[in-house]
């Protein structure tokens, strides 16, 4: 069932957040084409390729190669259009970055450095967000990322100075958590700055089973 359409919120505050990220932004801060790629797709698939030839027309490039490097102020661009596009098919700007997030995951690893990343986890939801700086540190050139374990199942994500808004990173995490099968995986993202926040990431950790006292031998033994 499709969301109900939402006016798009107080866009002059929305485009100024979005420009004072681009300021923010130098030309040494780079992203993988595949996110671009990734962008493009989830416009193609939810909107259309009318939608598609709109973001495309905000950026100078003609074609994007899923592991080269662009300037993350252009992917910003991109994707400030594309929420723009994709706001009244999702009932919102935040849950249309979600998606874009989620796609950015399925990009992602779908790439060779992607599927090594997902290896190293082996199924373990804890593997795999311990793992999360490193994995970030292969698709973008910018940020720092450290993980804060609560408890099990529990765990504080922190990026600083990374220039995507809260919710697509919500999409990123949800998604690559439910691909190694994370029991109701939650991500809810909180900011502390303009360029940085925190992630709190739970999920349901399956109950262990007790295991049983060794039984008495029936053998008795002689000495």
């Amino acid at each position: 069932m499709q969301a109900q359409a939402k006016p798009y919120p107080e866009a002059g505050a929305v485009d100024a957040d979005w420009a004072v990220r681009r300021m923010a932004a130098t030309e040494l801060d780079t992203a993988r084409g595949m996110f671009f790629l990734g962008v493009l797709e989830t416009v193609r698939t939810g909107v259309g390729e009318e939608a598609v030839a709109a973001c495309r027309a905000v950026t100078d490039e003609r074609r994007f190669v899923g592991f080269f490097n662009y300037p993350v102020a252009t992917f910003l661009k991109l994707a400030q259009v594309a929420a723009r596009q994709l706001s009244p098919r999702w009932g919102g700007v935040d849950e249309a970055l979600r998606q874009m997030g989620m796609q950015a995951t399925r990009s992602f690893l779908e790439s060779a450095v992607g599927r090594t990343f997902l290896l190293l986890a082996a199924g373990d939801p804890r593997k795999l967000v311990t793992n999360l700086p490193s994995g970030y540190q292969m698709a973008v050139s910018y940020g720092e990322r450290t993980v804060d374990w609560k408890g099990e199942g529990d765990a504080l994500f922190v990026m600083r100075r990374d220039f995507m808004p809260p919710a697509y990173h919500e999409g990123v995490l949800r998604e690559v958590l439910a691909m190694v099968g994370t029991r109701n995986p939650r991500v809810q993202g909180r900011k502390l700055g303009l360029l940085d926040t925190e992630y709190h990431i739970t999920w349901e950790v399956p109950a262990s089973l007790p295991t049983e006292p060794p039984r008495p031998s029936r053998w008795r033994v002689f000495q």
